[in-house]
């Protein structure tokens, strides 16, 4: 982020939600009619496939700088779309800049003006309100809604494609050499080992520096969307090239929604190997993943059909790892003498008391520790906690949350 014009080339999106309703804002940078600069004809063209593809507009003005000509060109061009267009009138610090704001009904827009501040955040939750309404509920897909949704994600050219394809045994997406082919989240429905779920082959997500083209930017979107529409997410990595930042930003994200998730080493059968080579490659790749060091790794060779059915096989398992529900009763008998054999350390001369524990009723797997001094019971602790829960049951693949209340 900074203050000088023209640093927003490439578009920024991100995931948002208001009123229950969740939607994608798309960040465009400036747009500049008539101007031969090259970044500036990009940014054109970013926003101009930004406008197609939107619902809503938000046209930002600035009150600090002004009424611009700039302004007047880009009301022209939304004046050609029949959608809904917002005129937002950025930097209405105080009551003097909000009132200048009415300078800009000169552009003649057919829209109120909503004066903001995103510094603070003034006027945009009615600016959101507004907003939403023109936005469609989401229509569920109740013929599928309730099998489990397992996503293939990756970075591009890792294998996605080939390894749904030899599951299926046909050409179900399809396969190049060339990185990005696929351009949407495609779902099969899929049976196998007596259960029946559905398989979303993505698009590649690549950092967002190197996303440029127009379809590809839509197509990281629905990648991202498949994982977090998704249960259980089959992480491929090149073997070739190891676990890199990208992987780590992918791991990340499905840690970060707490989806099951299962790391699919492929094209191990071009690596020159011995009987220990994968060993030490798990512990390496362990070290780096730290917490999400719960996600089981599998080496696979899709060419092969080498462990792709076990693939699968780990992925329902952890499906159902991430459904398991243990009951209070259990969970008191086993963790309690594990807690009053190593308690939680003192803090300023109080003991803390852990007497209860229960899972709570979370779609992923929540438990509850009640004792006298929740909020001085430390991270480093918690984290013991959640490693007991996962030496005594089995969530493998799956994040385990742990919460301290109050008894």
């Amino acid at each position: 982020m900074d203050d000088e014009a023209g640093v927003t080339r490439d578009r920024h999106y991100g995931m948002s939600e208001w009123n229950g309703k969740h939607f994608i804002v798309i960040d465009t940078g400036g747009y500049v009619e008539g101007s031969e600069d090259v970044f500036e004809e990009a940014i054109r063209e970013q926003v101009r496939e930004a406008l197609n593809e939107a619902t809503v507009i938000l046209f930002m003005v600035d009150v600090e700088t002004g009424l611009h000509g700039l302004d007047q060109d880009f009301a022209n061009v939304l004046r050609e779309l029949d959608k809904p267009v917002f005129l937002v009138a950025n930097k209405s610090d105080n009551q003097e800049r909000a009132m200048s704001a009415s300078e800009f009904y000169a552009l003649g827009m057919d829209s109120e003006i909503h004066t903001i501040s995103s510094t603070s955040g003034s006027g945009t939750g009615d600016l959101l309100d507004e907003v939403v309404k023109h936005l469609e509920e989401e229509e569920k897909d109740t013929s599928k809604s309730e099998l489990p949704r397992i996503a293939i994600l990756g970075r591009p050219n890792v294998g996605k494609s080939s390894f749904l394809n030899a599951l299926v045994g046909e050409d179900r997406s399809i396969v190049t050499d060339i990185a990005g082919t696929t351009r949407d989240a495609i779902d099969t429905r899929y049976n196998l080992f007596g259960k029946d779920f559905l398989l979303t082959d993505t698009a590649g997500i690549r950092k967002k520096a190197r996303v440029k083209e127009d379809i590809e930017f839509y197509s990281v979107l629905r990648a991202i969307q498949a994982l977090q529409d998704s249960d259980v997410c089959i992480v491929m990595i090149d073997a070739s090239r190891g676990l890199e930042s990208q992987d780590m930003h992918i791991l990340a994200l499905a840690d970060k929604y707490r989806k099951g998730c299962i790391i699919m080493i492929n094209k191990w059968d071009l690596i020159q190997k011995d009987t220990k080579t994968a060993d030490k490659l798990t512990k390496e790749i362990q070290n780096k993943l730290g917490p999400m060091s719960y996600m089981p790794i599998v080496y696979t060779s899709v060419i092969n059909k080498q462990r792709i059915f076990q693939t699968i096989e780990k992925a329902i398992e952890i499906y159902e790892n991430r459904q398991r529900r243990i009951t209070t009763r259990k969970l008191n008998d086993i963790l309690l003498p594990e807690i009053e054999k190593t308690p939680p350390p003192a803090v300023r001369g109080k003991y803390i008391k852990i007497k209860y524990i229960t899972q709570l009723p979370s779609k992923t797997p929540t438990f509850a520790f009640f004792c006298n001094h929740p909020k001085d019971v430390k991270e480093s602790y918690q984290r013991f906690l959640t490693n007991k829960i996962r030496s005594h049951f089995n969530f493998e693949g799956v994040s385990v949350k742990v919460v301290i209340r109050k008894k």
